[in-house]
């Protein structure tokens, strides 16, 4: 269950004051896909404060509980079926921000240009070969090496650095795993196709209309409608969750005690964040 709080996470070191800027950051993130104007730059920084705002004093505080109960079981042996349980509350909470974030996508989506849509266009498009350098080597021997390389600094994130042993269970799982970069990639393309039709489809509706547009976009990113990648994801998750117990199960006590440590730390951090300290 640690390794898919570490993975939701991320390299939160400096959670604190990065959160801090989380909105700023935000912003100027958005605006390099799409270069706002003035007016909507005042609305796009309005916007993102009002969920600021909302998020700290409703997620955080959640978040905070959900690392107390994982950091009481991290201790403890785990199974791929209690992962995936784990997963399933971390895609709640991710699903509970994506709704919130309805209203603002609505309004700012709608005054958005064509202009600013193919710059959105030419961005993923950047994006998607950065994705692809890192991702889809030419060679089969390079690309289990990077795949290995990403699990480790994942693992070791929370857990401290991994024995032989487990580096090697981590190898053993990542060859046999269905993670599939190309079919990844495909998806990705294809979301990022919806999202520039959704936003060029909201520009012409009302204001109902085009809320039902982006509450349907939304609704799409953690579940996806369409057959081959629903049935990757169904292929995915339950190995994922497998190959993260039986890693969480190599661990050594001192191990589990520094993952322990680790979820305390982000605990800490998120109810100070939560509280306005």
């Amino acid at each position: 269950m640690a390794v898919v709080l570490s993975g939701a996470l991320g390299a939160c070191s400096t959670l604190r004051l990065g959160y801090g800027q989380a909105a700023s950051f935000s912003y100027w993130w958005l605006d390099g896909y799409l270069d706002f104007s003035e007016a909507q730059t005042l609305r796009v920084r309005e916007h993102l404060g009002a969920f600021f705002t909302w998020h700290s004093a409703t997620q955080l505080p959640d978040y905070a509980a959900l690392l107390h109960r994982a950091r009481a079981e991290v201790v403890n042996d785990t199974s791929a079926a209690r992962v995936c349980q784990w997963v399933g509350d971390v895609t709640l909470r991710l699903d509970a921000s994506l709704q919130q974030m309805v209203p603002a996508l609505t309004d700012v989506g709608r005054t958005l240009t064509p202009a600013q849509l193919e710059r959105m266009s030419q961005k993923f498009a950047k994006v998607n070969a950065e994705f692809t350098d890192e991702f889809l080597q030419p060679d089969g021997a390079s690309r289990h090496k990077a795949s290995v390389r990403r699990a480790v600094d994942r693992a070791e994130l929370l857990y401290g650095s991994l024995d032989r042993a487990q580096r090697e269970l981590l190898s053993k799982g990542v060859a046999n795993s269905p993670f599939d970069p190309e079919l990844w990639l495909a998806q990705r393309k294809q979301r990022q196709q919806d999202i520039l039709l959704a936003l060029k489809q909201s520009a012409s509706q009302d204001l109902p209309e085009a809320t039902g547009t982006m509450a349907t976009l939304v609704a799409q990113f953690q579940r996806p409608p369409r057959p081959v990648f629903a049935a990757y994801q169904q292929r995915l998750m339950p190995y994922n969750c497998a190959l993260a117990a039986q890693l969480h199960n190599s661990m050594s006590a001192s191990q589990r005690q520094a993952a322990a440590a680790k979820l305390k730390g982000w605990e800490d951090d998120f109810r100070a964040l939560g509280s306005g300290r």
